[in-house]
């Protein structure tokens, strides 16, 4: 779907939300797979090169919860692809939307992936609300050991 993506995939908890992305993108919608599911209990039917998370992670406070969702990461992604995760940084915000975070950094984002995950580059990223308050974000990226 553009940019040489294809065979593309969106999971998330909330039927409404993928209702809400299905409407924004239109025709191309068909072209997607949607998923409503929680991502610590779902279990992937496909491989996939890439894993994209943003802002989703940082929700699971419970270890393990934190455990499940890196297991599905596991069974989902192939050897050798790529992850990306997006959560608040250590000096983000500690709630978002009323419920509270689990903050992370890249060193305790590849403590709690594990050995099978190298960290390829790690960013902060300072996003401006529509209330104009200053949320700290930590980007990650790793690559999947073969």
């Amino acid at each position: 779907m553009g940019q040489g993506f294809d065979n593309l995939t969106v999971l998330d908890i909330s039927d409404a939300a993928l209702s809400v992305a299905r409407e924004r993108l239109g025709d191309k919608a068909s072209r997607i797979k949607w998923i409503a599911a929680d991502v610590t209990k779902w279990r992937p039917a496909e491989a996939y090169d890439i894993w994209h998370d943003r802002a989703a992670f940082h929700f699971l406070t419970d270890r393990a919860d934190q455990a499940a969702y890196v297991e599905r990461l596991k069974q989902a992604l192939r050897r050798g692809g790529h992850v990306i995760i997006g959560t608040f940084a250590l000096d983000g915000p500690e709630k978002c939307s009323g419920l509270p975070v689990a903050r992370q950094s890249a060193e305790s984002l590849v403590a709690l992936l594990g050995s099978e995950f190298v960290l390829i580059d790690s960013r902060r990223y300072e996003h401006r609300t529509p209330w104009r308050t200053m949320q700290k974000f930590q980007f990650s990226s790793f690559r999947r050991a073969r």
